[in-house]
């Protein structure tokens, strides 16, 4: 590495704009990386005023970063997500406000932060995600992906109906408000409130689950990563959407694909503690009493 590596190194700061709290630690953080050589460019997750004193994201290739750092919930990741598909860049998730999954347990103090990306001594986790393509009249009109999920549902109060294949076999065909299908990232999402199971992170499958379905049999179902999940749309209209803000409007008639994506999120941690504390902690388990080490 060059004598001037320092000089090079580039991170981008991605922070909710609504928060007081993440514009004021952005600007500490920025300070703070810019002391020690690393340039900083600051996007917000949706229109705001920004950090005066931080540059603006120049719209230079996200591979030009070495790391995103996210400031703000589970949302505001999502949107870091959308930035960081097809790279290898890491997304190292810092909550402000209530405390999600994606992002650290317990909040580090600024300094914290600034030294860990310094040093780069942050772990890496590999997320998995998925992928759709929309069939309609034997062609294909549209595709994506989600890191979460990707729903199939209702457009209006009336239930869908929804004929779900899985590996080209016949399922069931649902009279419902929408079918599911996440990955392990997202089973603690939308897929958890709707009843599905919790999946830790480093396994690799896919959860699909019927929402509301008038049915015999409704349960929610954990997949080989490998299968193909088919869903075609028997009512008049229904809507894709895919980590619950890329929408896309349906008709009848057309068969949506979900696979597992060919490309895979990089998750970074601060520290090793395994998903499970998360788990305790998000829903404050009854652990007292615990007799291990």
């Amino acid at each position: 590495m060059s004598s001037n590596s320092s000089r090079e190194r580039k991170v981008l700061l991605l922070l909710h704009p609504k928060r007081e709290s993440a514009l004021t630690s952005a600007l500490e953080i920025g300070r703070g990386l810019a002391a020690a050589g690393i340039a900083v460019e600051h996007h917000l997750s949706s229109d705001g005023s920004g950090v005066p004193e931080i540059v603006r994201y120049s719209g230079r290739p996200i591979r030009d970063f070495e790391l995103i750092l996210v400031l703000g919930g589970d949302g505001t990741m999502l949107r870091s997500a959308e930035m960081a598909y097809g790279t290898s860049i890491p997304i190292l998730g810092i909550n402000i406000g209530h405390m999600g999954f994606l992002a650290e347990v317990e909040r580090p103090s600024n300094d914290e932060i600034v030294a860990a990306v310094v040093s780069r001594e942050y772990v890496r986790e590999e997320r998995m995600s998925i992928s759709y393509e929309i069939e309609r009249h034997n062609g294909v009109v549209d595709s994506g992906w989600a890191l979460n999920e990707i729903v199939i549902e209702k457009e209006s109060s009336q239930m869908v109906e929804l004929f779900v294949s899985v590996d080209q076999r016949p399922l069931s065909l649902w009279n419902c408000d929408g079918v599911l299908c996440a990955t392990p990232t997202g089973s603690t999402a939308y897929a958890f409130s709707a009843g599905g199971p919790v999946v830790w992170p480093d396994v690799d499958a896919l959860v699909l689950l019927p929402l509301a379905a008038h049915a015999l049999f409704a349960r929610p179902m954990v997949l080989s990563p490998r299968s193909e999940i088919a869903i075609s749309v028997r009512s008049e209209s229904a809507t894709l959407s895919a980590d619950g803000f890329r929408n896309k409007p349906l008709r009848e008639g057309d068969l949506i694909r979900i696979t597992r994506d060919s490309h895979s999120f990089t998750f970074a941690r601060m520290n090793s503690a395994p998903f499970t504390n998360r788990l305790v902690a998000k829903f404050q388990l009854p652990v007292a009493g615990w007799r291990g080490e």
